[in-house]
Parts: C-alpha cells; structure tokens; sequence
C-alpha cells in the first residue's frame, strides 16, 4: 500500500529537528494506527522510518543524513511516495556489545525487550566511538543501564 503527496521541508530551530509535514488522509490510506511504520522515498532516495503524531499533526523526521543522500533542504518543496512497512525491524549488534550482554544475566531480554529505535540508538552509541576506551565504556554503561535500572 503506497501514497503520494507533495509537502515542504520545514526545520523547527526550537528544537534543531527537520521534518517532513504529512496529510492526515495519506497517514489514514496506509493504516488504522496513529504512528505507522513506513518507507519514506524522496527524490530517488528511499528511508525507514515511523510517522510522529503530534495531536492532530503528523510528521516524517527527516535527519541531515537523509536530507544529504536526498539532495534536500528545508524550505524545498518535495514529492513523497509513502509506503506501509512491513518488514520486521533489525539492529545488528556488533560482537563486543553482543559478547558484554551476554555476560550479564537478564541483559540480552532486557535489550530484546527494547524498541527498535532505542535498539537502533544503542548500537549507534557504541559504533561511534572513536577510541577502544570509549567503546569499552559505552558498551559497560549500557549493559549496566539494562541491568541496573
């Protein structure tokens, strides 16, 4: 199931977010829930994401990754085709946070248990860091997180 609307790029400085403004009609053509999980393509790029509710206002979040790989900027008037998605959402965990998670009793469910953004988030935290120390010390604080409250 698609839809296709045509929207403009908008940054809110309030918050330092870029986003996409989407018509309530094209959320309810793809589904009954309030936040689907969608494929969002714009100018030849395709992306993964979950529409934001805002009350009655519903939005793409549209990050400088994407802007750049899309070629767009806010203030562009863009055409997006949305597309329902249903493919199950994955994070590959990399093997020194697989390895620390599995040491600790209670932090692999806990991990599992997480959204896939949160997941997402996790492994990004990890995967960043630039020296071994700072990985070693993320890796720790976020098993300590999921096993310490």
């Amino acid at each position: 199931m698609k839809t296709t609307f045509t929207t403009t790029v908008v940054k809110n400085d309030q918050v330092n977010a870029t986003g996409l403004p989407v018509p309530p009609e094209a959320v309810a053509a793809l589904s009954t829930k309030k936040r689907p999980p969608v494929k969002v393509s714009l100018s030849g790029y395709t992306y993964r994401t979950t529409v934001a509710a805002y009350g009655d206002v519903y939005m793409l979040p549209l990050s400088a990754e994407h802007r750049e790989a899309a070629g767009v900027k806010a203030g562009d008037q863009v055409e997006v085709t949305l597309e329902l998605d249903l493919e199950p959402r994955t994070v590959e965990v990399p093997a020194d946070l697989a390895a620390a998670l599995a040491e600790k009793p209670g932090a692999i469910a806990a991990f599992d248990a997480l959204s896939y953004t949160m997941r997402k988030e996790y492994v990004r935290q990890v995967e960043t860091a630039k020296a071994q120390e700072t990985r070693d010390r993320r890796v720790a604080k976020i098993v300590a997180s999921l096993t310490e409250g």
